[in-house]
């Protein structure tokens, strides 16, 4: 399945914990969305954002990936409220990873446990396919165990742990874990 495929499923329509929510395919037209999503989350799940979203020139440097074609999304609204995104990202100019691309997934503190993010990144896994990619990887630090477990439901196992490798906003050195998931065996 191609991606212009899977374009044609998008928008979709979900029940999740009550609500109606509507995935549809991230584009230019979600920017200020997602700038005020990423600026409404805690302070917390911002601590270890690859690049400070809360930024307009880094949510305009993502599009430019998205309408590349280096980075792919799905976004989650309700009622017009932005409440999700996955997505998958690759690193074009390293051709000896092409095929190995980064999920990053974040979902509104109110709507966690309802099956958001296990929906939105259900369909990254398909559109992982979409793009030839072979294995997925995700980083998150030991302080987050739910993040861990998520992954580890779809299939992503630990491949390694790095001490002290990544900071928070006030200079303390906290451990990253890198995990991984063949995405044909478990897509």
């Amino acid at each position: 399945m191609t991606e212009t495929t899977l374009d044609a499923h998008y928008p979709m329509n979900l029940k999740l914990g009550g609500r109606n929510i509507e995935l549809q395919m991230m584009s230019a037209q979600d920017r200020d969305a997602i700038i005020a999503f990423v600026r409404s989350l805690p302070a917390t799940d911002l601590l270890f954002l690859l690049v400070d979203l809360t930024q307009q020139a880094a949510i305009d440097e993502w599009i430019e990936q998205l309408e590349a074609g280096y980075s792919t999304a799905i976004v989650g609204y309700a009622n017009r409220r932005l409440l999700g995104y996955a997505s998958v990202h690759r690193e074009p100019q390293a051709h000896w990873t092409r095929r190995v691309g980064e999920i990053r997934v974040n979902i509104a503190s109110d709507c966690r446990g309802i099956g958001l993010g296990k929906a939105l990144v259900g369909h990254i896994f398909e559109l992982a396919n979409s793009m030839s990619l072979r294995k997925l990887v995700a980083h998150m630090t030991v302080d987050q165990p739910g993040a861990r477990v998520s992954f580890e439901r779809f299939g992503f196992v630990q491949e390694a742990l790095l001490t002290n490798y990544v900071e928070d906003r006030q200079g303390n050195p906290h451990d990253l874990i890198i995990m991984s998931c063949d995405v044909e065996q478990t897509g």
